[in-house]
């Protein structure tokens, strides 16, 4: 297949782009680089890799880069850690739905008069941020009550937006939900404001990256966010990135929504012993607490049964050993100023 990535120098994108090559497709890649600056990833030369820096809301060059392809995967989006929430409350909604109306309407266009079969919505985990039902099955959206920052309520209208273009022109979608993915390539983001938490400044807010940061850097006790009972599924990018081939493979995944998640939950606490452990051994572990963001959500706990019955899905890397990947990684980026 021709497949068209939006944002596909980002981080879920890395793992996407490789994993798609891998198999043999045709990737047309569009970023304008606007969260890390330029960066270059093992997959630029690739001679079935084509990217076009500019804006995803260029709708003329959308509908250029969409042209011969079969699919399109929409990620391009503002996008951050929790900081993100607070200090853009406006841009990511404005910014988001203008990204996320130009890639339908050049979908719509190039369903209709060229050969597009299918576009790909990759939401978010934030779309359950209210949820009452654990683990979260595919659907609860619906029945909960809208999220309440305004980065989940705008990942929730990208599902509308596929389900409006359905209903109206007929174009075939997959919503595809990843659920906290960590792995290598997050660096500072250009428009991170940097926080202190304790005696270290960062500038990112994932709490992956975040915490081996501190912990690379000597901080004791660990600062970390609230209590440390929040529940998350960490899933390896690589993982989620076959997950998203097979919803963009499989004939069963048209018009369906899935969860791509590990099955095996942590908490933050359980995650910071683990990385402490990673990194300084048997020394004896201590941590406090800082207060909590406002839109820190308590439990992210999804349910990973229809993306296992249907697509055969399963995250296979276990949370230790995407830390052994990772904890190298981060260290050299801040040997390289990058953190």
């Amino acid at each position: 297949m021709n497949i068209l990535v939006t944002g596909s120098a980002g981080f879920i994108a890395g793992y996407l782009v490789d994993e798609l090559l891998k198999k043999g497709h045709t990737v047309y890649g569009i970023d304008n680089y606007s969260k890390y600056g330029k960066i270059k990833k093992t997959y630029d030369d690739h001679p079935n890799y084509h990217l076009e820096e500019g804006d995803a809301k260029d709708l003329k060059l959308m509908k250029e880069l969409i042209e011969p392809c079969d699919q399109v995967v929409e990620i391009a989006a503002m996008i951050g850690g929790i900081t993100y929430f607070h200090e853009y409350a406006y841009d990511l909604l404005a910014e988001n739905e203008r990204i996320i109306a130009t890639a339908f309407d050049a979908a719509i266009w190039a369903f209709k008069n060229k050969k597009l079969k299918k576009i790909d919505v990759l939401s978010s985990s934030m779309v359950f941020e209210n949820a009452t039902k654990y683990p979260t099955p595919e659907g609860h959206q619906l029945e909960a009550s809208p999220p309440f920052s305004t980065y989940g309520f705008q990942k929730l209208a990208c599902e509308y937006f596929a389900k409006g273009a359905w209903e109206q022109y007929r174009l075939p979608y997959t919503i595809i939900r990843p659920f906290n993915c960590i792995g290598i390539g997050e660096q500072k983001a250009l428009g991170d404001k940097e926080i202190l938490s304790g005696n270290i400044k960062l500038a990112m807010s994932h709490v992956v990256p975040d915490l081996v940061q501190k912990v690379l850097k000597g901080q004791d006790p660990l600062h970390i966010l609230g209590d440390g009972s929040q529940i998350r599924h960490y899933t390896y990018g690589a993982d989620l990135a076959k997950g998203i081939v097979m919803c963009m493979e499989n004939e069963k995944a048209v018009n369906e929504d899935f969860n791509l998640s590990t099955s095996v939950a942590t908490t933050v606490l359980e995650l910071a012993k683990m990385i402490w452990k990673n990194i300084n051994g048997d020394k004896p572990f201590r941590y406090v607490s800082d207060k909590p963001f406002k839109y820190d959500v308590q439990k992210r706990i999804p349910d990973t049964n229809k993306a296992r019955e249907i697509l055969g899905f399963e995250a296979t890397t276990s949370l230790e050993e995407a830390l052994d990947e990772i904890i190298p990684w981060i260290e050299n980026q801040i040997k390289l100023g990058n953190m």
